[in-house]
């Protein structure tokens, strides 16, 4: 965690060789991370940035976080009381963009030559993306899901602001940082009191959608994980070899 910088400190996925897989460490290094900037009196909102071409790959087949601590670190992001920013300059996979979907606010670019790009690859390998619809699916336009959801399809950063995955995207000199100064700026402006109240009015339906459907979408997880088509694509992924359903 590095900051604060005028308020806003930054929170930096920092596990590239593994393209910021989301692990059960990784898991809990974020939450504590994001736990000390809610009760910094210092801190007015949190950028959630990464290091290397993958903002997150989605979950760590090798070392898989529980569902459950998976659902609880998404449900803090949106509870915090500080606004999060997410800043993507790379690629979002699966698992990952239920945690882009948890920030407040997303804007995504390039950097080195790498797009921002997106997909929610689960069915490929046999699994859902049953944990992440607790964020993502109060967010996305529902013919958007439905496409997205069902065929694995990556799309890009254009893409992900019509169907509302991110909030705004950097294109030809355009800079990300350049594209996130003002929303930094008015982040700073704000009184704290306020800028919790506000994200408490926006949130709602994300929080809501975590007190129906958390406990249903954790036992859909843990049965598809448990699968043996879960089994034949995680082995297929690792081995690097076409699934064997695929046509």
């Amino acid at each position: 965690m590095a900051g604060p910088d005028r308020g806003v400190v930054t929170l930096t996925l920092d596990a590239p060789a593994n393209r910021n897989a989301l692990s059960a460490a990784l898991v809990a290094e974020l939450a504590a991370a994001l736990e000390e900037a809610g009760k910094d009196d210092s801190v007015r909102a949190a950028v959630l940035t990464h290091t290397g071409t993958t903002f997150c790959a989605g979950a760590d087949l090798r070392e898989p976080p529980d569902p459950g601590a998976f659902v609880a670190l998404l449900r803090q992001v949106v509870e915090l009381p500080k606004p999060v920013v997410a800043r993507v300059t790379g690629h979002v996979r699966a698992g990952g963009l239920g945690l882009l979907a948890a920030c407040d606010i997303a804007v995504a670019g390039s950097a080195g030559g790498t797009e921002a790009s997106f997909a929610l690859t689960e069915v490929h390998i046999g699994v859902v993306p049953a944990v992440i619809s607790l964020t993502l699916l109060p967010r996305l336009d529902p013919r958007a899901a439905s496409r997205y959801y069902l065929t694995g399809e990556r799309f890009d950063a254009a893409e992900a602001a019509r169907i509302g995955l991110i909030t705004a995207y950097a294109t030809g000199a355009d800079d990300v940082d350049g594209v996130l100064a003002p929303v930094l700026d008015g982040l700073r402006k704000a009184a704290p009191g306020a800028l919790a109240d506000a994200k408490k009015l926006v949130t709602a339906r994300v929080l809501d959608a975590f007190d129906k459907e958390a406990d249903a979408y954790v036992a859909l997880s843990a049965h598809r994980f448990g699968s043996a088509e879960a089994r034949e694509g995680m082995a297929a992924f690792l081995e690097r070899r076409e699934r064997s359903w695929a046509l």
